[in-house]
């Protein structure tokens, strides 16, 4: 019996200390939260300091931007309420890529028009068309971020 107790006595420590070492080692939802933020703040102020530029010059934007959705998708968030908001950034990162490059190509087209009338009105056409999706995909994406950015903060403020 004292053998039973004994060896007891070795497994309880011993499982103890595992477990104390493997939560120690898992990462905190501060620190998640952190880099999530830091990752989402290098796409936004990305946006902010090329929005304005003329489409044609935005093609890097949308693949810098594109680079900022792979970054987020490589930071392996553990916390599910952390996963969540992690997959929506993803998305609104990667439509607002999608518009500015579909954007940027359409002008790209629209430099081979006929040197016309003709020509000159399928530009003007485009470039409204280009402006238009860009605005209303910059709009939508700048209100999904704020509310999701609002969320986010108030979910990792709040204690583990």
């Amino acid at each position: 019996m004292l053998m039973l107790f004994s060896r007891f006595t070795v497994i309880a420590p011993v499982s103890l200390s595992i477990a104390l070492f493997i939560s120690s080692c898992s990462e905190s939802k501060i620190s998640q939260c952190q880099r999530l933020i830091t990752v989402v703040n290098e796409g936004t102020s990305l946006i902010d300091t090329k929005k304005g530029q003329q489409v044609s010059t935005s093609l890097q934007l949308s693949k810098d931007l594109k680079n900022v959705t792979k970054s987020i998708q490589e930071l392996n968030l553990k916390d599910p309420e952390l996963k969540e908001f992690e997959l929506s950034f993803i998305k609104i990162f990667d439509k607002l890529s999608e518009a500015i490059a579909k954007a940027s190509k359409a002008l790209g087209d629209t430099k081979t028009a006929e040197a016309s009338s003709d020509g000159r009105i399928k530009i003007e056409k485009a470039r409204k068309e280009i402006d238009s999706a860009l605005t209303t995909a910059a709009k939508t994406a700048g209100k999904e971020s704020d509310a999701l950015g609002v969320k986010l903060n108030s979910y990792c403020s709040q204690p583990q």
